[in-house]
């Protein structure tokens, strides 16, 4: 006991290293759900989605790159499939030069899944340099700083915006945000400014700086990292009338807690063969 109490405290950093690649790819290989609760920022988020009436406009800010899709993306998939699934109309934009690429593709997609006529039922506006003025000119004039969308027909052209000048005149925002421009930024210019219902979903490291925004009411529901987008995944995936997707938020939700379980165990081991081994080096050195 002795021996293998010393051993740990020397042990080879090559077999640390092993046991957290394990921790990583086991869930991959073999996917296993693990229990969680769904938060009250994600619950509202849902309920918030739930409650527009069938036909309602919803203007979708995707502003996020590759970098960040691990934490984003399962909440964007599982987004469009609840837009769809109850028959409301989305429409995207992005202020992220890599996110069309990415964001497009999916979102065409998901329409055909679901039988979705662009124009009409959906629109993809694409993306625009400008940053927070951008923001500020959604507010005010969507067609004056969108004249033609993603795939070049003029905004004019399209059933969908007919009567949507402003952000003012959709039902809800929903801003899906690695940095910024993001969040603070819709609030800030938009939200604040018309009082507009919305909804964030954030990466991890951001959340604390938003919690404050749902506390006020700002932000009407918040989903922050992998945790929140893999709670929201499980809340869409629960409904009746929505096409089956990965499950990738879930996914990714069982790494990290496997992998964290896994830190923590070494901690404990760690400091629990310090602390027996220290007591036997002093009686070995009053001997």
């Amino acid at each position: 006991m002795r021996t293998f109490l010393f051993s740990l405290q020397k042990l080879d950093r090559r077999i640390i290293f092993l046991g957290m690649a394990l921790s990583i790819f086991i869930p991959l290989l073999f996917p296993f759900s693990l229990p969680f609760r769904v938060s009250k920022e994600v619950q509202a988020t849902y309920d918030q989605i739930e409650a527009l009436p069938q036909g309602a406009p919803v203007l979708i800010s995707a502003d996020f790159d590759p970098s960040s899709m691990p934490e984003l993306w399962p909440f964007f998939q599982a987004n469009l499939h609840h837009m769809f699934a109850n028959d409301l109309k989305p429409v995207f934009l992005t202020l992220i030069p890599t996110a069309p690429p990415l964001v497009w593709p999916e979102i065409k997609k998901t329409a055909d899944l679901y039988n979705k006529e662009y124009g009409v039922d959906y629109a993809f506006l694409g993306y625009k340099d400008g940053k927070e003025l951008v923001i500020k000119n959604i507010g005010q004039n969507i067609p004056q700083q969108f004249p033609q969308d993603y795939r070049g027909n003029p905004i004019s052209s399209l059933k969908l915006m007919q009567g949507l000048k402003q952000a003012k005149d959709f039902p809800m925002l929903i801003a899906i945000s690695s940095g910024f421009p993001g969040i603070n930024e819709y609030v800030l210019q938009i939200q604040g400014l018309y009082n507009l219902p919305m909804i964030g979903a954030c990466t991890a490291v951001s959340g604390p700086d938003y919690i404050p925004f749902f506390k006020s009411k700002q932000l009407l529901g918040l989903s922050m990292g992998i945790p929140g987008s893999a709670k929201y995944e499980r809340l869409v995936q629960e409904k009746d009338n929505v096409q089956s997707f990965s499950s990738s938020g879930a996914q990714s939700l069982n790494v990290l807690s496997l992998s964290h379980v896994y830190i923590i165990l070494l901690i404990i081991v760690g400091n629990l063969s310090y602390f027996l081994t220290r007591d036997m080096e002093e009686e070995d050195g009053s001997n």
